[in-house]
C-alpha cells in the first residue's frame, strides 16, 4: 500500500465529505442569494431544453446507479439472486445507455457555454470549470465500461464495492487494500468524483440540495385567461 493510494482513497474521501457538508451549510447560512442554478436559458434558448433534459436524465440515473453499485452491500445483491458478473453486466448496459444520453446533452451544454458569446460573458470561472470537470468525469466513466468488458467476472466491481464498504464503516486501511490494485482509470474516476464533492459548496451544484420535491404533492396552479 503506497502513501499516495492511502491518501487519495483512505484520507481524501473523509476530507471531501467534511468540506462538502460543512461548506454547503456555511454557504446556505451566509450566501443564500448565490444558492441558485444561475440559469442562462433566457440568454440563449436554442436546443437548451433538449440538452438540459438529456443531461439531467442521464446524470441522475448514473448517480443512482453508482449509489446502488457502491453503497448497497453485495450480500443484498446475492440475496436477490444477482451475481457480481450479472451486476457488472447490468451496470455496463445501464451506465452505457444513460452515459450516452448524458454525453450528448452535456456536449451541447459545453459547446453552448464555451462558444455562445452571451452565455460565455455571463459565466463565472467556476461555472465553466465544473461543467468541464463533469464532462471529463463522464468520459472517463465511459472508458471504464470498455475496460470492464475485458474482465466480466465482476472482480473489479467487487474490489470497488469493498473499498466503499470499508470506507463507510471507517476502516480506511482495509478499504485501500481493495482499491490499490484496480486499474488506474478506475482510480482516476474515483479521485475526480471525490474532487467534485470538494468543489460542490463553491459552485452552482448546491442547487441539488434544493430539489423541489414538494412540487409532486403541490396542488395544481389555476391559471385563467383574461
Amino acid at each position: 500500500m503506497s502513501f499516495i493510494d492511502f491518501f487519495f482513497f483512505g484520507i481524501y474521501p473523509y476530507i471531501a465529505t467534511g468540506i462538502f457538508l460543512l461548506g454547503s451549510l456555511l454557504r446556505y447560512d451566509r450566501e443564500q442569494y448565490s444558492w441558485k442554478t444561475g440559469s442562462s436559458q433566457m440568454l440563449s434558448n436554442k436546443n437548451f431544453r433538449i440538452a438540459n433534459i438529456l443531461f439531467h436524465v442521464g446524470i441522475i440515473t448514473i448517480l443512482l446507479g453508482h449509489f446502488a453499485g457502491l453503497v448497497i452491500p453485495y450480500e443484498v445483491w446475492h440475496l436477490l439472486g444477482v451475481s457480481l458478473a450479472a451486476k457488472q453486466l447490468i451496470a455496463m448496459g445501464v451506465g452505457g445507455l444513460f452515459g450516452v444520453l448524458c454525453f450528448i446533452g452535456l456536449t451541447m451544454l459545453v459547446k453552448r457555454r464555451l462558444f455562445d458569446p452571451r452565455v460565455r460573458a455571463t459565466s463565472s470561472a467556476m461555472d465553466t470549470a465544473i461543467l468541464l470537470l463533469i464532462y471529463l468525469q463522464l468520459i472517463i466513466g465511459m472508458v471504464t465500461i470498455y475496460i470492464s468488458s475485458g474482465h466480466m467476472d465482476g472482480s473489479e466491481m467487487y474490489n470497488l464495492m469493498s473499498w466503499s464498504r470499508y470506507l463507510l464503516t471507517f476502516r480506511p486501511n482495509e478499504a485501500v487494500e481493495f482499491i490499490s490494485g484496480v486499474h488506474w482509470v478506475y482510480k482516476m474516476h474515483v479521485t475526480l468524483g471525490i474532487t467534485l464533492f470538494v468543489l460542490f459548496p463553491f459552485s452552482r451544484l448546491v442547487h441539488i440540495w434544493s430539489v423541489p420535491v414538494q412540487y409532486i404533492a403541490r396542488n395544481y396552479q389555476i391559471v385563467r385567461q383574461k
